[in-house]
This record gives C-alpha cells, sequence and structure tokens, in this order.
C-alpha cells in the first residue's frame, strides 16, 4: 500500500527540494533566448514607435503632417521606403542587448560570489528580473547612450522641424550622431529623473 522508501529518496518532515544554482553555461543560454525574443520583439514593434516619435515631435512646430496611424504609415512609406520606418533600429538593439546582457551577467555573478549558499533568483541573481529592480536599472543608465541616439535618428531629417535646425541638427549615420554628441557632452542627456545637465560650453537664451 505504501512505496518502498530507500536512500534515492530522503524524505524529512518540513524538507523542501532545494532548486539547483544556476550554472555560467544555463545562463548564457537563457539569456541568449532572452535577447533574440526581445530583439524580436523590438524589431515588429520599431515601426509605431518611430511613429509615436514623429507624432510627438511635430507639436514643436505646430505641424500637421501626420494626422494618425494610418496617415503616418502611408507618408514614410512615400517619402523613405521601408528604411524610413526603422530609422535609429541598430542603435537602439544594441542598447537593449547590452542592457540585457550586462544585467543578467552582473545578477549571475552577485548570486555567485556575493550571496551565501548562491541563493537568489534561479536564473543568475536576486530580484534581477523583477520590475525596477537596481541591476536593470543601473544597466539602463550605462547604455542610455543606444537609446538617445535611436530616437534622435528616428526623428533625424524628416521634414518635421523638430528634427531639424534650429532645434536638432541633421546627422549623415547614427554613429555620426553618437560621436557629435559625445563631443558636445550630451550622451547622457534626459537620462537623470530628476536633474537636467547643461553641456559644458553651452549658452542658453530665454525670450
Amino acid at each position: 500500500l505504501f512505496p518502498r522508501l530507500d536512500a534515492s529518496f530522503p524524505l524529512q518532515s518540513g524538507a523542501s527540494k532545494k532548486e539547483p544554482v544556476s550554472s555560467l553555461e544555463q545562463v548564457i543560454k537563457e539569456t541568449s533566448r532572452e535577447m533574440v525574443a526581445r530583439s524580436a520583439a523590438t524589431l515588429i514593434t520599431y515601426p509605431f514607435h518611430v511613429i509615436t516619435l514623429r507624432c510627438m515631435v511635430q507639436f514643436i512646430g505646430r505641424e500637421t503632417k501626420y494626422s494618425g496611424t494610418l496617415s503616418a504609415f502611408t507618408t514614410i512609406y512615400r517619402e523613405e521606403g521601408i528604411l524610413g520606418f526603422f530609422a535609429g533600429l541598430i542603435p537602439r538593439l544594441l542598447g537593449d542587448i547590452l542592457s540585457l546582457w550586462l544585467c543578467n551577467m552582473l545578477a549571475y555573478l552577485i548570486n555567485t560570489y556575493a550571496l551565501e549558499n548562491g541563493r537568489g533568483d534561479p536564473r543568475g541573481g536576486p530580484a534581477a528580473h523583477q520590475p525596477c529592480s537596481p541591476l536593470q536599472f543601473f544597466a539602463s543608465m550605462l547604455t542610455y547612450g543606444g537609446v538617445l541616439v535611436s530616437n534622435l535618428m528616428a526623428v533625424n531629417n524628416c521634414g518635421l522641424g523638430g528634427g531639424l535646425l534650429p532645434y536638432a541638427p541633421t546627422y549623415s549615420s547614427w554613429l555620426d550622431c553618437w560621436s557629435q554628441g559625445g563631443r558636445e557632452g550630451n550622451m547622457s542627456r534626459g537620462n537623470s529623473l530628476f536633474f537636467r545637465k547643461v553641456p559644458a560650453g553651452k549658452r542658453y537664451v530665454w525670450e
């Protein structure tokens, strides 16, 4: 009536099966899968991101170039072709991928070497995949330049006043945008939640 108990099935009252700590190989494998899934999601939804940014930027010049989603799709395709929907995609993907790998690898190192007995998230770190975790926030801060360059390139020279001088310079490529932003000290613009950084050597005039 009862199963035979032997050494291969040790049972203790109140004992729970402990999950094994993830190895580096497992963390790399799961992070690779997550990278592919996140990149695919970004690739599919990026045209809507471009349209959203341009619809917001056109308020700077009180323009009505994009009157809606369908109108934006038609206008962008007619003026820029299919590549217009993916303006700034490369720095966005690079920023997301670097942020993901940095967050997961830091979580693995903390879980393996900093916490006693490797307690924490079974995929590599304590609360590494929880919303608003400190590691995710730290990783996003370090890779913020990719997001900034991506947003700038999405509206760069698209025919809107907000993407042209005097509001914004025109860039030949996202590498040019990154290089110029780095020289001017603008790569952390908009990164702070509470403060705004004024780049050195810049002067601002209020009417």
